[in-house]
């Protein structure tokens, strides 16, 4: 995924479009490199902020390792939302089928919508227009009250600053999660909803704390989850006993100790491999377990 190409439509929201913008602009900070474009059906497009955009009016060429975002827009309703014509539309439904991901941010589901993108799959949108999405897509199944849904290379996200979310989540899956934290801190930026949600990866289900020593022991464990690292390793590296940052560790994730965070790094990274064609003792493998029964009895816990 190396070009993301924005689809800009008339009344977006800004911080919809510059929220993920963000996210894979800091990511190329940290040697991850994106290109960023932004495609519209007119020169000059106008925000719901009213600050206008000014965009390109032809598509990049993209490829299946590529994404087109789509933010979304202010309206009261999604059929009362600005026209899209068939021109993006197409190229939605043409850059998913040749292998692409498509995603989009609060309304614009829509989008995705009515390029027949959603049918058959789970999706979300802003909770103000759940029940009109589910009503205008019956085939969709509308997954209410969470950041975000990714089902077949179709990823939705809800409220307008889960776009941040749903693209912390790319960079997760695609780079790991090392570099998603890496980006999250340097955003200052953690999980905003229930740490319990399953669409929202670990990496950000346990960061909505503010306790320093316990962000740093995750910071190692998350550029090194395929690794072993020992407890004992672990708190000398963040300069405190081995009791304390248990019980630091456990208070600020709600109960989670280093280990059983490690654990599902690596349980989050192999559903991934998983989901990619990989056999479960491949990704116990690429994930650090000596083991693959030990990776059987997390999936199986978990599902």
């Amino acid at each position: 995924m190396s070009h993301i190409a924005f689809l800009l439509v008339p009344g977006l929201h800004l911080l919809d479009l510059a929220g993920p913008a963000q996210v894979f602009s800091t990511a190329s900070d940290f040697g991850h490199p994106y290109t960023l474009s932004y495609i519209a059906e007119q020169p000059l497009v106008p925000t719901a902020q009213g600050l206008p955009l000014v965009a390109r009016l032809d598509w990049p060429e993209l490829g299946p390792e590529d994404l087109i975002v789509v933010p979304g827009w202010r309206a009261l309703t999604l059929a009362g939302g600005p026209a899209i014509g068939a021109a993006p539309l197409q190229s939605l439904r043409d850059h998913h089928a040749r292998g692409g991901t498509v995603a989009s941010v609060c309304a614009g589901a829509e989008a995705l919508g009515r390029a027949g993108l959603l049918d058959g799959r789970r999706c979300t949108t802003h909770h103000d227009v759940q029940d009109d999405l589910a009503r205008r897509y019956p085939r969709a199944t509308v997954i209410r009250d969470v950041l975000y849904t990714a089902d077949d290379r179709v990823v939705t996200s809800a409220g307008i600053a889960s776009g941040i979310d749903l693209a912390l989540h790319l960079i997760a899956t695609r780079h790991g999660p090392a570099v998603a934290a890496q980006v999250a801190r340097d955003m200052v930026v953690y999980a905003r909803r229930n740490g319990h949600e399953p669409q929202a990866s670990a990496m950000l289900r346990y960061r909505s704390h503010l306790d320093d020593t316990v962000h740093h022991a995750q910071d190692l464990l998350d550029a090194r989850f395929d690794q072993p690292l020992p407890l004992s390793a672990l708190a000398a590296a963040v300069g405190v006993s081995e009791r304390t940052l248990t019980r630091l560790f456990t208070r600020a994730t709600g109960g989670l100790t280093p280990l059983r965070y490690q654990q599902a790094l690596r349980l989050e990274r192999a559903e991934h491999l998983i989901s990619h064609g990989a056999t479960v003792d491949a990704a116990a493998r690429a994930v650090g377990f000596e083991d693959p029964r030990m990776l059987r009895r997390l999936r199986a816990r978990e599902h």
